[in-house]
């Protein structure tokens, strides 16, 4: 049983490049009717396609692709081209703007170490902070309420205590549902 020629050894021949492996393959197209078949009908395509007119791409076609295509930024390359455009053109100017960040970062810096160094001093306001804020919501849900409920919900807040106001709540929640229970029913009797 005789090996056909390979779609590679179709296309050396094609290529009608000089080798001391060619030889054989020719001998086996001559020889072989499918091969010289299969030869013949590739020679046919690569005539074809030599035919065709070659055209040219526009000039501009690679920025029209390359415009779609996403291309990755490093971070720093990104950060530096920022600062760049911020910096002005003129070389005084861009060494007062360089001086006056260089003086904003230090300052910044320092201001830091010194916050870090005064530990003390940062729970203090911190902890100012977070009672200023516990007060403002309590003043807050006070407001809400009253506007809602009226002053006297305040009294009976004050009064009843957190465990009053989640049965009260619970009682609410209770009523709600019963309400909407009864009127699907009552709803479901007039359908039918």
């Amino acid at each position: 049983m005789t090996r056909h020629l390979l779609p590679n050894e179709i296309d050396l021949l094609l290529d009608e490049e000089g080798g001391f492996g060619l030889a054989p393959l020719r001998e086996h197209a001559r020889d072989c009717a499918d091969c010289r078949v299969r030869l013949n009908e590739a020679q046919a395509v690569v005539d074809v396609i030599e035919a065709m007119p070659h055209f040219a791409p526009s000039h501009r076609l690679a920025d029209r692709i390359m415009a779609q295509v996403p291309v990755f930024e490093p971070w720093h390359v990104a950060a530096r081209d920022t600062l760049v455009g911020w910096l002005p053109d003129s070389r005084p100017l861009r060494v007062l703007a360089i001086a006056g960040a260089s003086g904003v970062a230090a300052s910044l810096t320092t201001g830091t170490a010194w916050l870090l160094t005064r530990g003390d001093l940062v729970r203090l306001l911190s902890g100012m902070g977070a009672e200023r804020l516990r007060f403002a919501v309590a003043d807050a849900m006070r407001e809400l309420v009253v506007g809602l409920l009226g002053p006297q919900a305040i009294t009976a807040v004050s009064q009843v205590g957190a465990i009053g106001i989640a049965v009260g709540a619970g009682g609410a929640l209770m009523a709600a549902t019963g309400t909407v229970v009864g009127l699907r029913a009552l709803a479901a009797r007039r359908q039918g």
